[in-house]
Protein backbone atom coordinates (compact mmCIF):
# COMPACT_ATOMS: atom_id res chain seq x y z
CA UNK A 1 0.00 0.00 0.00
CA UNK A 2 1.44 3.35 -1.05
CA UNK A 3 0.32 6.71 0.36
CA UNK A 4 0.69 9.73 -1.91
CA UNK A 5 1.10 13.08 -0.14
CA UNK A 6 0.32 16.22 -2.12
CA UNK A 7 0.84 19.61 -0.45
CA UNK A 8 -1.88 22.23 -0.86
CA UNK A 9 -1.24 25.96 -0.60
CA UNK A 10 -3.02 28.40 1.67
CA UNK A 11 -5.70 30.39 -0.08
CA UNK A 12 -4.11 33.86 -0.20
CA UNK A 13 -7.20 35.68 1.08
CA UNK A 14 -7.43 33.37 4.11
CA UNK A 15 -3.75 33.77 4.91
CA UNK A 16 -3.99 37.58 4.69
CA UNK A 17 -7.00 37.62 7.01
CA UNK A 18 -5.22 35.42 9.55
CA UNK A 19 -2.09 37.59 9.40
CA UNK A 20 -4.17 40.71 9.95
CA UNK A 21 -6.02 39.22 12.95
CA UNK A 22 -2.75 38.01 14.51
CA UNK A 23 -1.07 41.36 13.92
CA UNK A 24 -3.99 43.18 15.51
CA UNK A 25 -3.84 40.77 18.49
CA UNK A 26 -0.07 41.35 18.79
CA UNK A 27 0.93 37.71 18.20
CA UNK A 28 3.14 36.22 15.52
CA UNK A 29 1.80 33.21 13.60
CA UNK A 30 3.67 30.36 11.93
CA UNK A 31 1.88 28.97 8.87
CA UNK A 32 2.18 25.30 7.84
CA UNK A 33 0.53 24.15 4.61
CA UNK A 34 -1.91 21.27 4.70
CA UNK A 35 -1.90 18.31 2.37
CA UNK A 36 -4.01 15.74 0.62
CA UNK A 37 -3.10 12.14 1.35
CA UNK A 38 -4.33 9.49 -1.06
CA UNK A 39 -4.00 5.72 -0.89
CA UNK A 40 -2.86 4.53 -4.29
CA UNK A 41 -5.30 2.41 -6.32
CA UNK A 42 -8.25 3.31 -4.07
CA UNK A 43 -10.69 6.17 -3.79
CA UNK A 44 -9.67 6.89 -0.18
CA UNK A 45 -8.21 10.29 0.56
CA UNK A 46 -7.73 12.55 3.59
CA UNK A 47 -7.42 16.32 3.62
CA UNK A 48 -5.01 17.47 6.31
CA UNK A 49 -5.93 21.03 7.37
CA UNK A 50 -3.54 23.96 7.30
CA UNK A 51 -1.95 24.67 10.69
CA UNK A 52 -1.33 28.05 12.25
CA UNK A 53 0.87 28.01 15.35
CA UNK A 54 0.19 30.86 17.78
CA UNK A 55 1.46 31.00 21.39
CA UNK A 56 1.98 27.20 21.56
CA UNK A 57 -1.58 26.63 20.32
CA UNK A 58 -2.33 24.94 17.01
CA UNK A 59 -5.17 26.39 14.97
CA UNK A 60 -6.52 24.26 12.12
CA UNK A 61 -8.07 25.93 9.08
CA UNK A 62 -9.36 24.81 5.70
CA UNK A 63 -9.33 26.84 2.48
CA UNK A 64 -12.65 28.52 1.65
CA UNK A 65 -13.98 28.09 5.21
CA UNK A 66 -14.72 30.60 7.95
CA UNK A 67 -14.25 28.05 10.73
CA UNK A 68 -11.14 27.80 12.89
CA UNK A 69 -10.52 24.65 14.92
CA UNK A 70 -8.50 24.89 18.12
CA UNK A 71 -6.00 22.05 18.75
CA UNK A 72 -8.29 19.43 17.21
CA UNK A 73 -11.51 19.23 15.23
CA UNK A 74 -13.79 19.16 18.29
CA UNK A 75 -13.52 22.84 19.35
CA UNK A 76 -14.61 25.24 16.62
CA UNK A 77 -14.94 29.02 16.44
CA UNK A 78 -15.70 31.40 13.61
CA UNK A 79 -12.89 33.37 11.99
CA UNK A 80 -14.60 36.57 13.14
CA UNK A 81 -14.25 35.40 16.78
CA UNK A 82 -10.55 34.57 16.48
CA UNK A 83 -9.34 38.01 17.55
CA UNK A 84 -11.19 37.80 20.88
CA UNK A 85 -9.90 34.27 21.45
CA UNK A 86 -6.29 35.28 20.81
CA UNK A 87 -6.57 38.22 23.18
CA UNK A 88 -7.95 35.96 25.92
CA UNK A 89 -5.00 33.55 25.90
Amino acid sequence: MKIIKQEIQFEENLKQRLKFICEFSKVSPIFINGSIRKIEKTNISYIEPHRVLVKDITLLVFNYSNDVYISNLSKKIKLSELENYLKSI
